[in-house]
C-alpha cells in the first residue's frame, strides 16, 4: 500500500509540474485575459425552477478537490487501522514535527504581517505538499531512503488533517444553521448504512453528493466532507476465511475455466481486500495525475511581470509566505523533530539519521496545493491574492534548493555517521586501544593472519552497506577474522542501543552472529516489536539481564573512544585504524598488503 502510494505521488510530481508551467505561461501570455475569463465560466445543473451553479474555478476547488481530500481521509483510515499510524511511538515523532512545521511558518507571518491587510494569509505557508515533495526525493535518490518517506507521508497525513481543521475553523465566515443541520442529518445517516453494514455503492453516492452540497450551503467548506467520509469507509485486514473463500474460488477457474467461475472469483478475491483499498487503488491515479494537476492550472497562473514582482519583492504577504514556506517550516518541523525524541515520547522509522532528517525538513517547505487552496479563501484582494501566489513559488523553489544542498552537504560527505559531537579536526590515536580478547564476538579462525575489528550500530546504513562487504572478504580469504564491537549513536540512531541489548542476549546463547545478521538484514524494523520477534525466532530472551548487556555494551564504547572511534563504521586492522574507502576492493587491497608485509 505504502509502496503503491509512493509510486504514483512521485510519478505524478512530472505532471504537476507541466500542469503549474502551464498556468503560469497562460497567465502571462499575450492571452492572459482568457485565463481568468476560463475559470469564471459559470457552469450548473437546474431541475425546474431549481438550480445550482458555481464557476469553474469552484467546481475544481470545491468540487474535485473534494475527492483529493476524501483519499486524505482513506489513508488516514488506513494508517490508523492497519498502517504506520497503529504504533504511537512511530506516530508521535512526524507528529510533533507537523504541528511545529504548522506553528512556526503560521508565527514568521504574522510578525510580518500582523494588524495588516494580510493578516488572514497566515494559513497560506503551514501545508506542505505531498506530491511535490516525493519527487524531490525521488529525483534525491538513494540519500533519501525508505524510511525518510514513509516519515515525511506519516508528517504530509498529519499536516493535511491539521490543514483542514484550521480551514474549517478559521475560514470559515458564514453559517447557514438549517443547511448545517441538514449535514449532519446526512452524515449521520452514512454512519448508520456504515454500521448496518449496507454496502450499496449508489446510496452512498447520492448520500455523499447532497451532503457535499448541503455542506457548501453551510459555509463550511466542502473538503471537510471528503476527510471525513474518507476516515468512515471500512478498512480491515483480510480474515483467513475470506482467503480462504478467494483461493478456493481461483482455484475452481482455473481447474474449470468458465465465465460464472470467472466472476466468482473475482468477486471473491475483491471482498478479501477492504473497500478502503480497493478505493484507493482506483482513485489515486485520478487524484494525482487530473485532479491535482487540474487544480494547478486553475489557481497557479499569476503574472510574473517587472511590475508584479518589484510589488512582491516588497509586500509583506509575499515575504512572509517565502520565509514562512523557507524558513518556518525548516525550523519547526527540525525542532518539533528533535524534542520528541530528546523526551524519548517516540522513535523514528528506520535507520534515518540527522542528514536525512534536515533535508526532509527543508524539502517540506514545498507548499503549493493547499497553501494555494487556503489563498483562494484568505484573500478578495486581487493583488495581495497574487502576491500570496509568488510568495508560495518563490519559498517552494528556495526550499526545495535548500534539501537539495542539505542532502549533498550532509550526505555526499563519506562513508561514514558521525554524532554532532564528534570533531574533525581533533587528532585521533591509530591504534586499538583493547587487544582482541575472550569477550570479544569474533567470525574467523582464532589464528587469522588479519584481524579486522569493527566498531558499528545496527542502525547505522554505512555500516548495513559495509556487512556484506565484509562477509565477501571473509568469504575470499580464509585467513581473515571479523570482530565486532558495539558503537552505538544514540542522538543519530535511537534504535541502535536496544538492538545491541538484543545482540548481546543472543549471545549468551550462543547466537551473536546469527542475530547480528538478522538485524543488518532488517535495518529498517528494529522497534522493540521487531525485535522481540527476532529474539522469538532464535528463542532469545530480549530483554533478560539488560544491565549486564548495557555494560558489556559500555566497554565496546570506551574501548572504541580510547581508540578515537567517532563515528561508523571504523575499522582498524590488525589493530592499525584503516583509513581507506569501504568497498570490497579497497579493503581487499588492505589485506592483501598486511598478508604480504613481513
Amino acid at each position: 500500500m505504502l509502496r503503491a502510494f509512493l509510486r504514483t505521488e512521485a510519478g505524478s510530481t512530472s505532471v504537476l509540474f507541466a500542469a503549474t508551467v502551464l498556468a503560469l505561461v497562460w497567465a502571462n501570455s499575450p492571452w492572459s485575459h482568457t485565463y481568468e475569463a476560463f475559470w469564471h465560466t459559470p457552469m450548473g445543473i437546474s431541475f425546474g425552477d431549481a438550480a445550482f451553479s458555481l464557476d469553474l474555478r469552484h467546481w475544481v476547488n470545491d468540487g474535485l478537490m473534494t475527492v483529493f481530500f476524501f483519499l486524505i481521509g482513506l489513508e488516514v483510515s488506513y494508517e490508523i487501522r492497519l498502517g504506520q499510524l497503529r504504533d504511537r511511538r512511530l506516530v508521535a515523532v512526524p507528529a510533533v514535527a507537523a504541528f511545529g512545521g504548522m506553528l512556526v511558518p503560521a508565527g514568521i507571518y504574522l510578525i510580518l504581517n500582523a494588524g495588516g491587510p494580510g493578516a488572514g494569509g497566515w494559513g497560506v505557508p503551514i501545508a506542505t505538499d505531498t506530491a511535490f515533495v516525493l519527487g524531490v526525493l525521488a529525483v534525491a535518490g538513494a540519500r533519501c531512503p525508505d524510511p525518510l518517506r514513509a516519515f515525511l507521508l506519516t508528517l504530509a497525513i498529519v499536516d493535511d488533517v491539521l490543514a483542514i481543521f484550521i480551514i474549517a475553523v478559521f475560514y470559515t465566515e458564514q453559517l447557514s444553521v438549517p443547511a448545517l443541520l441538514i449535514a449532519a442529518l446526512l452524515l449521520a445517516a452514512i454512519v448508520t448504512l456504515r454500521w448496518l453494514r449496507i454496502w450499496r455503492a449508489p446510496a452512498y453516492i447520492v448520500l455523499g453528493f447532497s451532503l457535499w452540497v448541503a455542506t457548501l450551503q453551510s459555509g463550511i467548506h466542502p473538503t471537510l466532507v471528503g476527510i471525513a467520509l474518507g476516515i468512515l469507509v471500512f478498512v480491515y485486514a483480510p480474515t483467513d476465511h475470506k482467503l480462504l473463500l478467494a483461493g478456493e474460488a481461483v482455484q475452481v477457474f482455473t481447474s474449470t475455466p468458465s465465465a460464472r467461475a470467472a466472476r466468482e472469483a473475482t468477486r471473491r478475491v475483491q471482498r478479501a481486500v477492504s473497500v478502503n483499498e480497493r478505493l484507493q487503488l482506483r482513485l489515486h491515479p485520478w487524484s494525482s495525475y487530473v485532479i491535482v494537476p487540474v487544480f494547478a492550472l486553475a489557481n497557479a497562473g499569476v503574472r510574473l511581470d517587472g511590475e508584479a514582482l518589484r510589488a512582491a519583492a516588497t509586500s509583506p504577504v509575499a515575504i512572509g509566505v517565502t520565509l514562512g514556506l523557507l524558513l518556518g517550516k525548516f525550523v519547526g518541523i527540525s525542532l518539533g523533530t528533535w524534542l520528541p525524541l530528546r523526551l524519548r515520547w517516540g522513535i523514528l522509522p528506520g535507520n534515518l539519521v540527522w542528514g536525512q532528517l534536515l533535508g526532509g525538513a527543508a524539502v517540506s517547505g514545498i507548499g503549493f496545493t493547499v497553501a494555494l487552496f487556503i489563498v483562494d479563501l484568505a484573500f478578495e484582494d486581487p493583488v495581495l491574492h497574487d502576491q500570496a501566489k509568488i510568495g508560495i513559488l518563490a519559498g517552494s523553489l528556495l526550499s526545495a534548493a535548500l534539501g537539495w544542498l542539505i542532502f549533498k552537504l550532509a550526505w555526499d560527505r563519506g562513508g561514514v555517521c558521525a554524532p554532532p559531537e564528534a570533531e574533525p579536526s581533533e587528532e585521533l590515536p591509530v591504534t586499538l586501544s583493547v587487544p582482541v580478547g575472550p569477550g570479544d564476538h569474533v567470525r574467523g579462525p582464532a589464528d587469522a593472519r588479519v584481524t579486522i575489528v569493527e566498531y558499528a550500530d545496527f542502525e547505522c546504513p554505512y555500516c548495513g552497506r559495509i556487512h556484506p562487504v565484509l562477509e565477501e572478504v571473509l568469504r575470499k580469504n580464509p585467513d581473515v577474522r571479523l570482530v565486532f564491537r558495539h558503537f552505538p549513536l544514540r542522538t543519530l540512531h535511537p534504535r541502535a542501543a536496544p538492538a545491541a541489548i538484543v545482540a548481546e542476549a543472543a549471545a549468551d546463547e550462543g547466537r551473536f552472529w546469527e542475530m547480528h545478521d538478522i538485524l543488518y538484514d532488517n535495518q529498517r524494523f528494529l522497534t522493540d516489536a521487531d525485535l522481540e520477534h527476532y529474539a522469538a525466532e532464535l528463542a532469545v530472551d530480549a530483554w533478560g539481564n539488560v544491565s549486564r548487556h548495557v555494560a558489556r555494551i559500555g566497554l565496546d564504547e570506551t574501548s572504541g573512544r580510547d581508540s578515537g572511534v567517532r563515528g561508523t563504521p571504523t575499522l582498524f586492522l590488525n589493530g592499525r585504524r584503516y583509513e581507506g574507502s569501504l568497498d570490497l576492493d579497497s579493503i581487499t587491497r588492505a589485506v592483501e598488503e598486511i598478508r604480504e608485509s613481513p
